[in-house]
């Protein structure tokens, strides 16, 4: 005498182990891509704002407006870290940080849950 109520299915907790080692993986991995395309957005920005800076790209372009700004928003926490006469160089290094902070954070961050 069969006893459950719906026949021909598996009770869940039987089925629930077979397949979620690979469904957490594939999670991790997009995770993972997505906090390493985050990262590289970031510091592909920041790096652009620093080679127009240096190009004395039109500062009133519109894009470049956006590079500029986009660029202030995520290093505004390291801008003036770096003080120094050398107004290219204090660019390079007020934005350059940032960037490699994010590219280092993001893709450490990244590895790490793939290897989960």
């Amino acid at each position: 005498m069969n006893t459950d109520p719906v026949s021909g299915y598996q009770p869940y907790d039987q089925h629930a182990g077979q397949d979620r080692a690979p469904r957490n993986q594939d999670t991790a991995r997009r995770a993972a891509l997505t906090i390493c395309t985050i990262a590289d957005v970031a510091a592909g920005l920041l790096g652009l704002w620093i080679v127009l800076y240096l190009l004395e790209a039109n500062q009133a372009n519109a894009f470049v407006e956006f590079v500029r700004g986009s660029a202030d928003w995520l290093s505004g926490w390291a801008q003036d870290i770096f003080t120094m006469d050398t107004e290219g160089l204090r660019v390079i290094l007020n934005y350059g940080l940032p960037a490699a902070l994010y590219l280092l954070l993001g893709h450490g961050i990244a590895a790490r849950l793939n290897r989960s």
